[in-house]
């Protein structure tokens, strides 16, 4: 009998205490992630397994890309929390002043400290940590028009020294649910994830895409190796028959596959992957829009190819700020 009880008593969680941290500008996708989460594994425990609190630099209502705010309260000098996170922000700029506030606050206090795509690409350049953290594929490509980025992470998240670097975006909920592990049960973490139609909890050191030679896994073998070519041959592209003789299939047999899973010719979507780094390129480097032609395979009608897909030449796009528009499925 004792040891039935034993085996049915509960472990009580371990509570955590966070610091979110924005400014104006900050990504509303991560701090839902953040927030939906901790909120949801609260309510699963049934029991505040988790608090939180919004910080910023000066306090006050802090606005997003798209207009939303969240109220927050000004960074405390001797904060006593078990994590601080520092979301992404639409301006990279805005990284600066704060995470040197952020690093001396938290540092000293034994905070795990958390950075995520531009806080992370901040905090990688101003220290000079290419070679043990991560950020978003789109920060890295930016930063490697000014330093060199090539040995930068290209992993969803790395831990160094305490801190760790996070793409954010989609791989917050992720982080988000590793930290809860820590604290909960496994079947409770499942529950929050299913909760979240989450199903299937990443490790952190998954490649980001174009951030590695590693294709989307679509559960066709002789596909995703077709994507993994095509991904590694954007700048010269290979001709589909030349891909076909790679892979060892008919090039009827790769249409068929391309058709089924994606409703795309293989050139079709081989052009799109083309268009998607160019409007990236275009959008995070300082490349002549010529260049970025050349850089993603359009020896020539780069720029009326381009209106055509995206509804604005690439000029007109290098004017937009991100988020990058996304890309219209053509058929043929």
């Amino acid at each position: 009998m004792a040891r039935g009880s034993s085996l049915l008593a509960r472990e009580a969680p371990r509570q955590g205490r966070f610091d979110i941290i924005v400014e104006d500008g900050f990504v509303l996708t991560e701090l839902a992630a953040v927030v939906d989460v901790l909120r949801i594994t609260n309510r699963v425990c049934q029991q505040e397994v988790f608090d939180w609190r919004f910080r910023s630099i000066s306090g006050g209502a802090k606005r997003d890309s798209v207009g939303l705010t969240v109220d927050t309260s000004p960074l405390a000098e001797r904060p006593s929390v078990d994590y601080a996170i520092m979301l992404g922000n639409a301006d990279a700029g805005a990284m600066a002043v704060p995470l040197r506030r952020v690093l001396s606050a938290y540092g000293a206090r034994g905070a795990r400290l958390f950075l995520l795509a531009e806080a992370a690409s901040h905090y990688i350049r101003s220290h000079n940590k290419g070679a043990v953290h991560t950020t978003h594929w789109e920060n890295r490509l930016a930063q490697s028009e000014e330093v060199d980025a090539s040995d930068w992470g290209a992993e969803l998240a790395r831990d160094h020294d305490g801190i760790t670097t996070c793409a954010g975006m989609g791989a917050t909920v992720d982080l988000m649910l590793s930290v809860v592990a820590g604290h909960v049960s496994q079947a409770a973490m499942m529950n929050v994830s299913d909760i979240l139609l989450h199903h299937h909890v990443r490790d952190m050191r998954t490649p980001q895409p174009f951030g590695s030679d590693q294709s989307s896994a679509l559960g066709d073998p002789d596909l995703d190796a077709c994507i993994a070519l095509m991904k590694a041959n954007l700048e010269e592209p290979l001709p589909i028959q030349d891909l076909c003789r790679l892979l060892n299939i008919s090039n009827r047999s790769l249409e068929r596959k391309f058709s089924r899973y994606l409703g795309l010719t293989p050139n079709s979507y081989y052009r799109e992957l083309r268009l998607n780094k160019a409007s990236a390129l275009l959008l995070n480097t300082s490349l002549s829009i010529r260049e970025v032609g050349l850089a993603c395979g359009f020896s020539s009608s780069f720029a009326p190819l381009f209106k055509t897909v995206f509804g604005c030449t690439p000029a007109e796009a290098r004017r937009r700020k991100r988020p990058t528009p996304a890309i219209a499925h053509s058929a043929g």
